[in-house]
């Protein structure tokens, strides 16, 4: 074995040269990083090219693999984007949380076409962690296969797609890249420019809004002079500041691209090209104020006798209409409850009588058909309907009463909030990590407001469950989904709420072994639909149009993540929070367009399970709590703009 730092490669194949197994030496978990359902190097190409693989681990530890096509006919071989696939099943599934923080991996890809590369985290943090950089060749696309019988827990096996100019008969292209160990984020970083005309983009964040500067910069080790440098946005070259600090060389870019939307970079250095995806929106007023008043306009319902008169439904863009199920995720009730949290935040600083009007119509929908008033009990769907009688779906309502509180004046909403989390602790929710719980505001409204044997009596009950996610510490529970994002999130949130409570420190030194494992779902990729958004893929089935599993960037509960960031923000003070909490809001935001319409999911990889993918649904759904929250932390959004 060759050692890479302190780690080495420990590495089975079969009797056809393909990759079974691929660990590190020594690893107490024994974790296999290339488990899928088909094997690591399996290759799907045109019958006129032979495929030849050869792997070898260097001397400076690396493992580098060749994949070498030959057109075998008498005719030149043109090539379709997806025509050639190469499997790299890093194992990056959930099972149980033990089991996902031991052997399981975070998978974070970039196809950065001449500067592709693949950062896989261990779940739960402890290094080595594996890295994949190009060595040869150009990769813009990946593809993704999954056993959709394993529903959400199962991300699927990973296909590159090489380009490839005309392969002319007799002739070969070849695809060479270097799995290698790391030990954190700056270590990767470095480990990638080892490689002396590798170039590496990164920024503060990849979304701006309209008075903001599309900076970005690029790292190379590679010796280059302006004659080398070549950046182009929409067909014009770009400004840029050409530095060396210590080994790197750094391309610093301030781009003045105005036109809102998505704006990519084209980098050619030193013959090696590349490229940054970023995303101008407008200011977060102006996308709420669309947006509420397009909820308003073309996604509430209204029909004499209807049990779903007054909601906020489903909107199709390509058919123009409103749609409802009582199918689980396209329902009256449950994540749709977010359209009117966002409203009633938006009512705060805003009149608005049309709105108003609005609100109060749904109001008296909710308070019809899914709240009892007397039993605190929020209910799953129209008609009082429990079929499952989901926890998630209280907090949510506790949320839209307090919103209605502060919006009103009226006390009557203040008391249902409290009323709805007695219902959720009473069913249990001490033991349950619930998305979105608001504690330490209503617990601030209730005091204000005089109700304090109320508020003394919900802490109480808060206070066990955060002494319970305690207790349990990185043992997560599973959910809907065995292990996920969404699970972590809330954990941090509420044990971040319990500090700013009571001060007590041990809630506050758990949070912080916490929202590293929770950090590592998040991408740095130098793409806007990945940069800082939280690993997920099933949305786009749940709760989408077409029904397609797959990785799913942006998704807008990313925004979960934010939340955590700014409440560690509060409690510490440390600013390195404050700007991961402004990235993760702010990487939501493709999410809603300039009507105000928006997608409930983006599906990113090129295919999955051979359906195109690689497009934003069509369906307004559940996103809108990325947008609540954004407004939210308004004001720790736009001071980070104006600096």
């Amino acid at each position: 074995m060759v050692k890479a730092g302190q780690y080495e490669f420990r590495i089975k194949e079969d009797l056809e040269g393909k990759l079974v197994f691929l660990g590190s030496e020594g690893d107490p978990s024994d974790m296999n990083w290339v488990q899928g359902n088909r094997d690591w190097g399996t290759v799907v190409c045109p019958d006129t090219l032979k495929v030849k693989v050869e792997r070898e681990i260097r001397k400076n530890g690396r493992m580098r693999e060749t994949y070498k096509f030959t057109n075998t006919t008498t005719f030149p071989v043109f090539l379709k984007k997806t025509d050639i696939g190469i499997y790299v099943t890093f194992n990056d599934n959930y099972e149980s949380a033990a089991e996902c923080l031991e052997r399981r991996c975070h998978t974070h890809i970039f196809c950065g076409e001449e500067a592709f590369y693949i950062q896989a985290f261990r779940m739960g943090g402890r290094p080595p962690h594996l890295g994949m950089q190009i060595i040869e060749g150009c990769i813009d696309g990946y593809s993704v296969e999954r056993d959709e019988g394993k529903r959400s827990d199962d991300r699927g096996d990973f296909i590159l797609h090489p380009v490839f100019s005309p392969i002319e008969p007799g002739g070969t292209a070849e695809i060479a890249w270097e799995l290698f160990w790391f030990d954190n984020k700056d270590d990767f970083e470095g480990k990638l420019l080892e490689k002396e005309d590798f170039l590496y983009v990164k920024a503060r964040d990849f979304t701006f809004f309209p008075d903001e500067k599309m900076n970005f910069e690029i790292y190379t080790q590679k010796m280059v002079e302006d004659a080398d440098i070549c950046i182009k946005s929409s067909g014009k070259k770009v400004a840029y500041e050409l530095q060396k600090y210590g080994k790197n060389t750094v391309i610093k870019v301030s781009g003045n691209e105005q036109a809102k939307g998505e704006c990519i970079f084209r980098i050619c250095i030193g013959g090696k090209k590349t490229y940054a995806l970023l995303y101008r929106c407008s200011n977060l007023d102006e996308i709420v104020r669309r947006r509420c008043r397009f909820i308003v306009k073309k996604q509430q319902y209204f029909a004499e006798g209807s049990h779903l008169s007054g909601a906020y439904l489903i909107y199709d863009k390509e058919e123009e209409s409103i749609y409802y199920s009582h199918l689980d995720d396209h329902n009256g009730g449950r994540e749709r409850i977010g359209m009117g949290a966002l409203l009633a935040l938006y009512l705060q600083g805003n009149e608005d009588q049309e709105v108003y009007q609005s609100l109060m119509q749904y109001r008296e929908y909710v308070y019809r058909e899914l709240y009892d008033k007397n039993l605190g009990v929020v209910y799953n769907d129209i008609c009082h309907n429990n079929d499952w009688n989901r926890l998630y779906n209280y907090p949510w309502v506790a949320i839209f009463q307090m919103e209605l509180y502060k919006a009103t004046g009226e006390l009557g909403y203040l008391r249902d909030a409290f009323q709805a989390m007695q219902e959720y602790y009473r069913m249990g929710g001490h033991e349950f990590y619930a998305i979105g719980i608001p504690m330490t505001e209503l617990l601030y409204e209730l005091e204000k407001a005089g109700f304090e044997r109320e508020g003394e009596t919900l802490k109480k009950q808060f206070l066990t469950h955060a002494d319970a996610i305690l207790h349990n510490g990185i043992n997560y529970p599973a959910s809907e989904v065995q292990y996920e994002q969404s699970i972590v999130a809330p954990a941090v949130s509420i044990l971040l709420q319990a500090e700013q409570i009571t001060n007590a420190g041990i809630y506050l030194k758990e949070a912080k072994r916490q929202i590293g494992i929770m950090e590592l779902f998040h991408g740095t990729q130098p793409d806007y639909h990945l940069f800082a958004n939280a690993i997920r893929h099933w949305d786009g089935y749940w709760f989408g149009k077409k029904r397609m599993y797959g990785d799913t960037f942006p998704h807008y509960w990313s925004v979960l993540s934010g939340v955590a960031y700014a409440q560690m923000y509060t409690v510490t003070g440390e600013e390195s929070y404050r700007q991961k909490a402004v990235s993760s809001m702010k990487g939501c935001l493709n999410l809603f367009m300039d009507d105000g319409s928006a997608s409930c999911a983006m599906i990113f990889p090129t295919q999955v399970n051979g359906r195109e993918a690689n497009y934003y649904d069509p369906w307004a759904n559940d996103q809108d709590w990325a947008l609540y929250y954004a407004l939210k932390y308004k004001e720790m959004i736009e001071k980070r703009d104006n600096q």
